[in-house]
């Protein structure tokens, strides 16, 4: 097997709320939705889906779905088209309801970058390579 990542799946116990993040302030377009429970977005990329903790209990049998989560487990990164867009988009962000982590700043691996949590408190951004 050549390891290629298809789908990028992400168990919240907040569904409704991740869901609204994922459409609302992300923009993305929702393309399967199946009973409140699981929900798969359109994307150019690796698909991206969320489920809640019990369809993946359930599913796998993994009992450590039932308990509790803590902390950040994932990131995801959004490329900007340029260090300015990187300060516009993240103002958007904002505006549309993601909570602010860190301003955007010029980083010292040559990238400018803000910081922004979803309803999860999982943290994200946005960069751009600087010129």
């Amino acid at each position: 097997m050549k390891p290629q990542i298809d789908m990028l799946g992400i168990v919240t116990s907040q569904l409704p709320e991740m869901k609204t993040f994922f459409t609302d302030v992300l923009g993305f377009e929702i393309l399967l939705e199946m009973e409140g429970n699981y929900v798969e977005f359109k994307h150019d990329g690796v698909r991206v889906a969320l489920s809640t903790h019990e369809v993946m209990a359930g599913a796998t049998g993994d009992e450590s779905y039932k308990k509790p989560t803590q902390g950040h487990r994932f990131e995801l990164a959004f490329r900007a088209e340029s260090p300015a867009a990187v300060d516009t988009t993240y103002a958007e962000l904002i505006e549309k309801g993601a909570k602010g982590v860190k301003e955007p700043s010029d980083m010292p691996w040559n990238q400018r970058t803000a910081f922004f949590a979803d309803p999860d408190g999982n943290v994200h951004e946005v960069f751009a390579d600087l010129q």
